[in-house]
C-alpha cells in the first residue's frame, strides 16, 4: 500500500524560495510505498479563516473549505515546510491549518523551517500549533539556514543541491520515518 505525504509550501510571497526546498524534499525524502505530493498554499489560495462554525465541528459552508478539506482527508501525513518571518511563521500557513482540525488529528508531521539562522523560532511555534491540532510529530525535523553564498541577488538558490546537501542525510532519516510510522 502507497501512502500519500503532502509537503505543504507555507509561503506565498512571489519572491520565495520554497518550491526549491519543496523539490528537493521530493528526491531526498524517497521511500519505498510513499508519495510525497507539493501542497502550494499560493495555488490554494484560502481567505482568511470565514466559516461561521468551529472546524472542531466539521460543518463547513464554504466551497473553498470543503475542497481543502477534501485534499487534506486524501494525505496520511504531512511536512510543513514554512520560511521564518520575524521569529514565526508566515501567517498563510496558520490560516490553512485553522480552517480544518479532524483532518490532521492523528496524522504524522514533520517541520521543515528555514531562514538566515534556520528558523528555529518559528518552529518552535509551529511545534505548538501541531500539537493543538492532536498531530504526530516527527522526532525527524528540519532547520535549514540559508547561507548568502549560496543565493543570486534576488535571493534564490543559485543550486539548490548543492546549497542543502548538508541536510541531504537528515531528509532521508525523516523519509525512514514516515515510513515506519505509516507501516504501523
Amino acid at each position: 500500500m502507497t501512502h500519500k505525504i503532502g509537503i505543504i509550501l507555507g509561503s506565498t510571497r512571489p519572491s520565495r524560495i520554497s518550491p526549491s526546498i519543496a523539490t528537493w524534499l521530493q528526491t531526498n525524502l524517497a521511500q519505498p510505498d510513499l508519495t510525497f505530493d507539493l501542497i502550494d498554499l499560493a495555488q490554494i489560495n484560502l481567505p482568511l479563516l470565514d466559516e461561521v462554525e468551529q472546524p472542531s465541528s466539521g460543518i463547513y459552508h464554504k466551497a473553498h473549505t470543503q475542497q481543502w478539506s477534501q485534499l487534506i482527508q486524501g494525505y496520511d501525513g504531512f511536512v510543513l515546510l514554512f520560511p521564518q518571518y520575524n521569529w514565526g511563521y508566515p501567517a498563510p500557513l496558520k490560516n490553512a491549518l485553522d480552517y480544518l482540525y479532524k483532518e490532521w488529528a492523528h496524522k504524522p508531521v514533520s517541520l521543515v523551517s528555514y531562514g538566515g539562522h534556520g528558523g528555529f523560532q518559528a518552529a518552535q511555534g509551529m511545534y505548538l500549533v501541531v500539537r493543538g491540532l492532536k498531530m504526530r510529530l516527527l522526532t525527524n525535523n528540519l532547520q535549514l539556514t540559508l547561507r548568502s553564498a549560496d543565493l543570486d541577488e534576488q535571493g534564490h538558490f543559485i543550486d539548490p543541491d548543492q546549497a542543502l546537501a548538508p541536510y541531504a542525510f537528515n531528509a532521508q532519516q525523516m523519509g525512514a520515518e514516515f515510513r515506519h510510522l505509516l507501516g504501523e
